[in-house]
This record gives structure tokens, C-alpha cells and sequence, in this order.
């Protein structure tokens, strides 16, 4: 299928052809019709692409922030690594789609193969999105009309929280789509409004739509002209639709207010407030978030929980309903606002008007309605032609940020024999598939796994798709490389355990990469020829991650106990060389600036040989300071590894120092072992014994932490 990509190096749209995704759970996938290009977001984003580094660090100064901490603690050549990643991944774009319901996943139960629907989907063929994020189109309305609801949606938030009552004044400034959309359902509120911006071709269709106007482009006196509007009284309130980093807007707003008047910033502006404004008029200011209640809220959008109707009565999905029917009885006029429209074969001459200077409002893109069927039987797509069948041909499930960045390149210089690259909405497998070389791009890891052409499956998906994934590759009779962590529950593990039992040929591994280091390397050596028992102290300045976020979830990361601290459980383990025996834990007291604790806890391993490991995960340190430091005791002696750059020994003989000129973890190394070892048989790098022991007491450490 067809989609519109759009590249954060240099800010260039192209149209790429890419697998068609599949339905999971509690989503929709649907047949695209019309989409509508957001002038605002959409023209930013094309912006900022073509600016130069210098333009894009001012733009942005937190990530800029998070780059300096980055190469203060990584090195710099890991920093800038990253950083050209990230920006040379494409951007899918669009978030205003129209079309009808191709497949419904489990879970989805509202929704009918064949209903016409409105979603945030993006600029594709075939998209698939979650049920809450979608709503049914009345008849009355058309496919055209529909794909301005999102917009819409996104305005009647912020007269929602402006809360308008009949008859009030009301101020809309910035007249782009957004805005003239305001001003129709203020009118239809029952509102006076007038209208503010520099376009006359806009302030003419303000007019149309009900609106008095004030040309800003033409001199005339805004702050005059809202006194008049108002008949001295000043307005009841204003709603910032515009995108500038000019202050002025707010400033405005609020001097042209009444006593307690509200301003609610719908668009993108400075925000250098005067105190004094607001103050002396006791006025209210709020910044509307997007289509409403649930926006950015995981388990409304992805897990399709839906807040109870009595207690949140809009929703962002329950207003692109209420945006329809105002379409249906004919409140909203959206024909006027259509300057151009492109067939999706031309969606990139679309997208080249939001920065080519000439007029442009709402652009709209057309999709073919005829081979639907057969895209949708598409989920993957060829990109190179296919290698002949050798030992460690590779099928890579998931194409995120650490796959494409670390793991496949690890990989590929291992020599695997890249065959099939998968990811849920095919974007990144075919980026990736490109840059490295893969035989084929797909949405689907099962016919990935199925591939007789496949004898290896590398899984680095979200942690919940993990032990399905493992289970399915071994009784597939593949090998398996899993980036950690193996599986999240006990459960899970007893399977995993059974089906590799069944197939002892096949090689079962977890990227624990952090024994590979060639650091970790020597210490190993080093520490081989001590009989004495070992005192290991490892420090993990793991840092802040939101308590919302996936992996701070049992159910779906696993917590950060499973899904991170098994790297540092493994690395003492293999530096001991003996089993753990006993493990205690202990998390920070309960606290009310913590609600999330067990990534704040110290963790102590008792092992065989009498020795003892602790460590220390923290999330609640600086980020300045260097993620790992390990210290290890032992017979007079001292070694001391930081963040694995630099490694220093006292009373050894023979070594005193070794430096590396940037940090290595042992990714490579890691990849290349297992690699060898599928190629050329032997013994698996890491015992599968050791691998299930390290799982087995990641789960039962942060089940104790709970």
C-alpha cells in the first residue's frame, strides 16, 4: 500500500510503498478514502526539517538539554550516533482520516465491516487504528466533509473549556482551519465573534461563516476594534488558534478581555506573560490539549477504556461525534474551506504547498477505492531480492528505536543473513529493511516466524509480546535471540521452559549483552583466578521514566525490574561464575512524590561460592552522573568499570588500566557469538540454564518489590 513519509533530516515528503498493518486488538483497520492535510502541524513539522542543526537545537532547547547529558555520560560518538538515527527514521504523517472499516480486531465490538468512519489515522492506503480514536459518519455527511472532524474536534475542545454562553463575545485569533471551524461553532453556541488575522481571503470566509473581522495585516486596531465589539464592556473571552512564537497573541488577548474574562491558547504561541495583565483582571488562562478528555491517555487510546459517560461526558472521541452531527444538521460548512485536492499518487505535490508560499487552506487527498482487498492481503513486501537459503537467516520481529539503531546493525555485521524485517504499522521495517539490506518488510510475525526460508528469529517487540513470540519461534523449530527481557511472569517462563526442553538442538538466548563488553571481558579473566569469595557493588543511575509509561507496566513492560535490572543480575552472575542462592530486596519507603518505587530499590545476590552482589537501581539520581559504575572486591584487590568506558584495577599484577575511546555495552559481541553458534553449532554463549535462572529471578524480584 501507499503512504506519505516525511523526513526529519531534510524535511522532504515522499511516497512509499509499505505493507499493509494488521488489526490488534481493540483497533480498526480501515480502507482510506479521504484524508485532510493539517496546514498548522503538518507545515511545522515540514519546517523543521528543512531548517538547519543550529535552527532545529534553538527550536527544541529540552532536547538539546537531554543531548549534552547524553554525551556527558555515553561519550560523544554515541550521543551523535543516536542523534542521526533518530532524525533519519521517517515521519508518517496525517491524523485526518476518512474511510470504512476493512477488519475489526478482538475487543472491538461498536464497529461493522463496511461502516463508514472518521479517525486520526494517517495519510495510507490502509490504516489501522484504535476503537476509541474512531466514530461512526451520518449519511448526510460526505467523505470530504468528515475528514475535517479531527480539526474540528480540536477547536471544540477549546470553546468546551472557554465554556461560551448564548449571546456572549467572543474572540477567535488566527483564522486557519482550526479557526474558521471555531468561529462556526461558536455561532453555532449561540456567540457573537470576531474574527483576527493577516489574510483577507480568510477574514473574507470568517465573514461568510458569521463573524465580524479585524485585519491585523492592515493596521487596524485590534484593541480598538474588540472595544467596540464588546460595547465597552471588553470581550468575555478569546481563543488563540494561531501559530507564531510571538507572545503578542496572549498579550492581546488578555488586555483586550473583561473583568474574569478567559483565554484558552487552542494553536502554538509564546508565552511571555505580564503578570499585570492577568492579575488586575483576575483573568483565567488554559492551553486546550488536542480532540479532548483521553488525549495522550494509554489506557483510553491503545487499551480502549473508555471513561463512563456520566462522570467525563466528552471524550476526544465522544466530540468527533458531536462534530459530525453538527456537520449532519448543517452547523459546519467545510466546502468553502477546500482550496485543493490530490490523489494520494500526488500527495507529495500536496504536502509541497504548505511551504511553497502559494494560497492554500484545506488540502485534501484522495484514495483509489478499486484493489482494496489485495493490498489489505499485503502484509509484506519484497525490497531486495531474496539470498539463498543459508544457516542464520534472520527474521527480526519489531523495528524500534533500539533494533534499527543497535541491535540490526549488530546483527548485519555479524553476517546474518538479513531475510524479514517486521513492525506493527510497516513504516520502520521498510526504513530499516532498506538501510540494512532485509530481503522483505511485513506487518505480520507470525508468517515472519512460519517462513521456511527462516531459521532464526530475533525478537525485540514490546516486553508483553515476548514469551508468545519465543514459544511460537521454538515450536516453529527457529532459533531464538531475544533482547530482554525473556518473558514477564512465571507462567510464561514454565512454557518457555517446556517448549525449548522439547527441541535441546535449537539455540535460546536473551540479549544480555553486558557480558560481551570487552571490558567485562577482561574483568571476567581477571576475577577467574580468584578462589576467594567476591564483593560486587553495581550502581545503575537508571533515571526518570514516567510512571504512565509502557514499561512501568506489569501487564505490558513488566516494570523496570524485569524489563531492565536482568542485564545487571546476569552480569554479576557471569562475573561470579556461580549460581545466586538467595536474593533480598528492598525498594524506597512509600512517599508521596513516589508513585512508582521498585525502580528505587536495592537488590542483594547471594551466590554459591559464598560471594555477594548488590545493586543498586535508582531512578531518582541526576542525570550528569554516569548510568553504570561496578565495583568488584576481591582477595586484596579492586576493580572498578564505569558506564563502560573506562576500567581501572588495583593490586592486579599486571593490569592497572584499559580506556576505550567510546563506550561499548557488547551488543556486537553478543550478536556475533550467538550468530556463530547458529552457523557453526556448539554450545550456545550463554547456557540456557543461566539464561532461565537470570528470568526466573528477575520475576521473583519485582514480584517482591511489589
Amino acid at each position: 500500500m501507499k503512504q506519505l513519509l516525511q523526513s526529519l533530516k531534510d524535511g522532504s515528503t515522499r511516497l512509499e510503498e509499505v505493507p499493509a498493518p494488521r488489526a490488534r486488538r481493540g483497533e480498526l483497520l480501515i480502507h482510506t478514502t479521504t484524508t485532510l492535510v493539517s496546514a498548522g502541524t503538518e507545515r511545522m513539522l515540514a519546517e523543521f526539517g528543512k531548517a538547519g542543526w543550529i535552527t532545529k537545537a534553538r527550536s527544541q532547547p529540552d532536547k538539546v538539554r537531554q543531548v549534552l547529558e547524553k554525551a556527558r555520560t555515553d561519550g560523544v560518538a554515541v550521543t551523535l550516533e543516536a542523534i542521526r538515527s533518530k532524525l533519519d527514521q521517517p515521519l508518517a504523517l496525517g491524523y485526518c482520516n476518512v474511510g470504512r472499516v476493512a477488519e475489526t480486531g478482538p475487543g472491538v465490538e461498536q464497529f461493522e465491516l463496511g461502516d463508514r468512519v472518521v479517525s486520526n489515522g494517517k495519510h495510507a492506503e490502509v490504516v489501522a487504528v484504535p476503537k476509541n480514536l474512531c466514530a461512526k459518519v451520518p449519511d448526510a455527511v460526505s467523505d470530504e466533509a468528515a475528514s475535517f472532524t479531527v480539526l474540528a474536534a480540536i477547536g471544540l475542545q477549546g470553546v468546551r473549556l472557554a465554556q461560551p454562553t448564548l449571546g456572549e463575545c467572543v474572540v477567535v485569533t488566527g483564522l486557519g482551519l482550526i479557526g474558521l471551524l471555531t468561529v462556526q461553532l461558536l455561532r453555532a453556541q449561540g456567540c457573537r465573534v470576531l474574527g483576527l488575522d493577516f489574510d483577507p481571503s480568510r477574514l473574507e470566509l470568517a465573514r461568510r461563516f458569521g463573524a465580524e473581522t479585524v485585519n491585523v495585516g492592515a493596521g487596524e486596531d485590534v484593541l480598538a476594534a474588540a472595544q467596540a465589539f464588546s460595547r465597552g464592556r471588553g470581550v468575555d473571552a478569546v481563543l488563540i488558534t494561531a501559530s507564531t512564537k510571538s507572545s503578542e497573541p496572549v498579550s492581546q488577548a488578555a488586555q483586550m478581555c473583561r473583568q474574569r474574562g478567559r483565554i484558552v491558547l487552542v494553536g502554538v504561541t509564546g508565552l511571555e506573560l505580564s503578570r499585570a495583565d492577568f492579575y488586575e483582571k483576575e483573568l483565567s488562562f488554559q492551553v486546550s490539549c488536542s480532540y479532548g478528555p483521553g488525549r495522550y491517555d494509554s489506557s483510553y487510546e491503545e487499551d480502549g477504556q473508555d471513561y463512563p459517560v456520566g462522570f467525563v461526558r466528552w471524550t476526544e472521541g465522544r466530540n468527533f461525534e458531536a462534530v459530525l452531527d453538527l456537520m449532519a444538521n448543517g452547523a459546519l460548512d467545510t466546502a468553502p474551506l477546500i482550496t485543493h485536492r490530490f490523489p494520494i499518487e500526488q500527495g507529495e505535490q500536496g504536502m509541497a504547498l504548505l511551504t511553497s508560499g502559494e494560497q492554500s487552506l484545506g488540502i485534501l487527498l484522495s484514495y483509489p477505492t478499486e484493489g482494496q482487498a489485495e493490498r489489505l492481503a499485503q502484509p509484506r513486501i519484497a525490497l531486495t531480492p531474496a539470498p539463498a537459503r543459508a544457516k542464520g537467516s534472520v527474521a527480526v520481529l519489531g523495528a524500534g528505536n533500539y533494533a534499527g539503531r543497535v541491535l540490526i546493525p549488530a546483527f548485519k555485521k555479524a553476517r546474518a543473513s538479513l531475510r524479514s524485517v517486521v513492525s506493527g504499522g510497516g513504516v520502520t521495517a521498510v526504513h530499516f529493511g532498506r538501510k540494512y539490506g532485509f530481503a522483505e518488510a511485513a506487518t505480520d510475525g507470525d508468517a515472519a516466524i512460519a517462513n521456511p526460508a527462516v531459521d532464526t528469529v530475533v525478537i525485540a517487540t514490546r516486553h508483553d509480546l515476548h514469551a508468545c513470540q519465543v514459544e511460537a519461534a521454538l515450536r516453529a523449530g527457529k532459533h531464538v535471540f531475544c533482547e530482554k527481557p525473556l518473558c514477564l511472569t512465571l507462567d510464561e517462563l514454565s512454557r518457555i521452559e517446556a517448549a525449548a526442553a522439547e527441541r535441546p538442538d535449537l539455540h535460546v538466548m536473551v540479549g544480555f549483552n553486558r557480558r560481551f563488553a570487552p571490558q567485562v571481558v577482561q574483568m571476567q579473566k581477571l576475577l577467574a583466578a580468584v578462589a576467594e569469595p567476591k564483593s560486587l557493588i553495581l550502581t545503575v543511575n537508571a533515571g526518570v521514566i514516567p510512571p504512565d509509561h509502557w514499561t512501568q507496566d506489569p501487564a505490558v513492560g513488566g516494570g523496570r525490574i524485569i524489563g531492565e535490572s536482568c542485564h545487571f543480575f546476569d552480569l554479576l552472575r557471569h562475573l561470579v561464575g556461580h549460581p545466586v542462592l538467595s536474593h533480598h530486596a528492598v525498594a524506597l519507603g512509600r512517599h508521596p512524590a513516589l508513585p512508582v518505587r521498585d525502580d528505587k530499590a536495592t537488590i542483594t545476590l547471594t551466590f554459591a561460592d559464598g560471594s555477594v552482589g548488590t545493586v543498586h537501581y535508582l531512578a531518582n539520581g541526576n542525570k550528569g552522573f554516569p548510568k553504570e559504575r561496578l565495583e568488584v572486591f576481591a582477595a586484596g584487590r579492586v576493580l572498578q568499570l564505569d558506564n563502560f568506558v573506562g576500567l581501572r584495577g588495583w593490586g592486579w599484577p599486571e593490569f592497572r588500566k584499559m580506556r576505550l575511546w567510546r563506550q561499548d555495552k557488547g551488543q556486537a559481541a553478543c550478536a556475533a557469538a550467538f550468530m556463530q553458534a547458529v552457523r557453526e553449532g556448539g554450545p550456545t554463549p550463554i547456557p540456557r540454564t543461566e539464561v532461565l535462572e537470570i528470568s526466573r529471578l528477575s520475576i521473583e524480584i519485582a514480584e517482591a518489590l511489589r
